[in-house]
């Protein structure tokens, strides 16, 4: 698990350079400097876990991912379940006092924080600030007489309306809500309707509210400024490109990163998503300078990629689909084990389905060294697997999962495996699984107690073209794969992109199959 796997771009250029520069699903970013002239990043999650993922950059441009913030969701019982878009949405992160804290609202539930002294570290268990429906989008401020105020956005899907921010007074620790909510903006006078993601900042007397209005597709970046920290706040548009949306602003403090606005010893920054798809919500990088006490955001003429990811473990690139239970399975000593999921009695699709160990389409390769790798809309990997089953009906393989999804199915079959590809359409309003059998594939028996195991070592590939085209193959040596005549069109999951990995399902009652996933080569 010490091994460090290094996602390097192809389009690496000196570090000043802005634009794209993560080609990966980190929806809602927001960032803050830290103790170092260095960086870090979180993101949402929603209902994946461990979430909270925290990245860790010198230069705003190469990032790597480190840890997250949040091993399960709470209530536990409630996300136990898949909860499909729901749970982490829209994380602010901040630096005080030495402290690093993170807030988010859960649309069902309110406002959460977490906190720690040291991001790549033990985060504090989850403190439920302030409880309600509807509260999304939250960021604190802590003023220079040691006051906190807290910002957020409203989901209509919740509460029956959206549009506006409010502002409302915390404890000075940041744990609890001593003030009513103001209401600072409404986003539909001034045709910035949708608006939402804000963060909070002060600047040379000026309290600003950063968000995006207009939607994630086609939305334009909007600031807000005042003298008091309740208003009244007057409106400008600060960029408005290609529907690129929220994200947080942070000063430059790099002594190789351009320097810019009124005098500031150095620039800032932008970083903020745009919607890609099945690629979900990649990260851009945008320059920003100040005039006349705004904001101004630009971005390079060309926005190609400048950027990298790095994880440096296998582990931290892959997620459970929800609160991650023991029963789910473990790691081990090359890789993790993943037991099958009792599926319901009406069982139609795998959206039901909670212990999907999944990876983001982020053009990485596990293999002992990436290969064939662009960061962007291209991508290969391989998966190498050993399944093994103790009865009929028990299933485990490869998924790329979305709102459509396909798998590569090693099922038992008396005493052998069949190999089938198995797709479904809209899974997220019930659609039905088709099959099709691709191969037999020969079983090792052997003794285990009362009943006997059935295993095989199996190997997926995935090579994902632009419009995140996937051509899936098979290998049962290892070496040589068959690809599969007919690609599958990824389709992005509910507020996440497209993503692939292994699965292992089981009818109800009776024993469970499993999967062992080989991570470390």
């Amino acid at each position: 698990m010490k091994k460090t796997f290094i996602l390097f771009s192809l389009f690496f250029v000196f570090c000043c350079a802005w634009g794209q520069v993560v080609y990966s699903d980190y929806s809602d970013p927001d960032v803050c400097e830290g103790t170092e002239g260095d960086y870090w990043l979180t993101a949402s999650s929603f209902q994946c876990t461990p979430g909270l993922p925290i990245l860790h950059s010198e230069d705003l441009v190469h990032w790597e991912l480190v840890n997250y913030a949040v091993e399960r969701l709470l209530p536990v019982e409630h996300y136990n379940a898949v909860r499909h878009g729901c749970g982490v949405w829209a994380p602010s992160i901040r630096r005080h006092g030495g402290v690093y804290y993170i807030y988010w609202g859960d649309p069902d539930y309110g406002v959460w924080m977490v906190k720690t002294t040291d991001p790549r570290g033990r985060w504090s268990e989850p403190v439920l600030v302030m409880e309600g429906r509807g509260v999304i989008d939250t960021c604190p401020l802590w003023d220079e007489d040691g006051r906190c105020y807290l910002v957020n956005g409203w989901a209509n899907s919740r509460c029956g309306f959206n549009s506006v921010l409010t502002v409302r007074e915390l404890s000075a620790d940041g744990t609890r809500v001593i003030g009513k909510p103001v209401l600072v903006f409404d986003g539909q006078v001034e045709g910035n309707h949708t608006i939402e993601g804000p963060k909070f900042y002060k600047k040379d007397g000026y309290y600003y509210i950063l968000a995006p209005a207009g939607g994630v597709e086609k939305g334009w970046q909007v600031a807000l400024r005042s003298k008091s920290v309740y208003g009244p706040y007057e409106s400008k548009v600060v960029f408005n490109q290609d529907g690129i949306h929220q994200g947080g602003m942070v000063q430059t403090l790099s002594p190789s990163l351009p320097h810019n606005g009124e005098g500031d010893r150095a620039g800032w920054g932008f970083i903020c998503f745009q919607e890609k798809g099945a690629y979900g919500r990649i990260l851009h990088l945008l320059d920003v300078n100040w005039k006349d006490g705004w904001p101004m955001m630009s971005v390079d003429k060309d926005d190609k990629p400048h950027g990298a990811l790095a994880i440096s473990d296998a582990t931290l690139a892959y997620q459970w689909h929800a609160n991650y239970q023991d029963a789910f399975g473990f790691l081990t000593n090359d890789g993790v084990r993943v037991y099958g999921h009792h599926v319901s009695a009406q069982f139609k699709n795998m959206w039901e389905v909670p212990n999907l160990y999944l990876q983001k389409f982020d053009g990485g390769s596990w293999d002992n060294a990436p290969k064939n790798y662009t960061q962007g809309e291209t991508f290969t990997d391989t998966l190498r697997m050993t399944i093994t089953a103790k009865a009929d009906g028990q299933a485990s393989g490869f998924i790329v999962m979305g709102r459509d999804y396909c798998r590569l199915s090693v099922e038992l079959e008396g005493e052998q495996f069949v190999l089938k590809r198995i797709t479904c359409k809209n899974a997220d309003t019930g659609g039905e699984e088709t099959e099709q059998v691709l191969t037999q594939v020969k079983a090792r028996k052997y003794g285990a107690g009362a009943k006997t195991n059935y295993d095989c070592h199996i190997s997926f590939g995935i090579r994902c073209e632009k419009g995140a085209v996937c051509h899936l193959s098979y290998s049962l040596d290892g070496k040589h794969f068959t690809e599969l005549p007919e690609p599958f069109q990824a389709r992005e999951g509910k507020w996440i992109g497209a993503k692939y990995g292994v699965f292992s399902i089981a009818p109800q009652g009776g024993s469970k199959g499993w999967v062992d996933l080989k991570l470390n080569k």
